[in-house]
């Protein structure tokens, strides 16, 4: 009687691998989903501050050319209302995939493609640039919160080194809506891997 042979072990399958990436998706999926919920509440605040914006300048327009009268301070805010309405409006702009981008041949790829592709474009440019446009500002805004700098003008708004600030905060919110994207992009190829990988499995086990 030949003697007992020691277990083989067997190779993992796709249902094993399948079980493993499921227990590991909830997290960077509750992740994405934190991000993206983020980025959709500043997204509407944004809404309201276009709307804020439209009321100031026709205050500004009224009291110009109806009574004669100019505030520095009113137009400044303007300004003001612009940059936070622009700055808090790009990682929800990013979420919803609003951004220019060159789409000649992004259209035609397939899901897979798509995700590659997302996932290079945030490791690669997204991520990178939003660092550096980061790092590159830092000084300068430091320099303006160093010296609480405010409008040249004497009936300006003094609150300029505030203004500057949101150069810091645009690179910050894209770069977080960047971690989003690349985290659902890659839970988009781990899927279509999974997918191929179960077709395959099914095809040897009928042969």
């Amino acid at each position: 009687m030949p003697a007992n042979q020691p277990p083989i072990d067997n190779p993992p399958s796709a249902a094993s691998t399948s079980v493993v990436t499921s227990q590991a998706a909830p997290l960077t999926h509750r992740l994405a989903a934190a991000i993206d919920n983020a980025a959709e509440r500043l997204g509407r605040a944004a809404a309201w501050l276009s709307f804020v914006l439209v009321l100031v300048v026709g205050v500004i327009v009224v009291l110009r050319y109806g009574f004669q009268l100019g505030s520095i301070a009113l137009q400044e805010s303007v300004m003001y209302i612009n940059g936070t309405l622009f700055v808090l409006g790009a990682g929800y702009t990013l979420k919803a995939q609003g951004h220019v981008r060159v789409d000649v041949f992004y259209s035609r790829f397939s899901p897979r493609g798509r995700a590659l592709v997302d996932s290079l474009g945030a490791l690669l440019f997204l991520l990178p640039a939003a660092f550096f446009i980061a790092w590159i500002s830092w000084d300068y805004v430091a320099v303006a919160w160093r010296i609480r700098e405010g409008s040249p003008e004497a009936s300006g708004l003094p609150f300029v080194y505030l203004l500057k600030t949101l150069i810091i905060v645009l690179p910050v919110l894209l770069a977080v809506q960047g971690v989003s994207e690349l985290l659902k992009s890659l839970r988009a190829l781990l899927a279509s891997k999974e997918s191929a990988l179960q077709v395959e499995d099914a095809a040897e086990t009928r042969l």
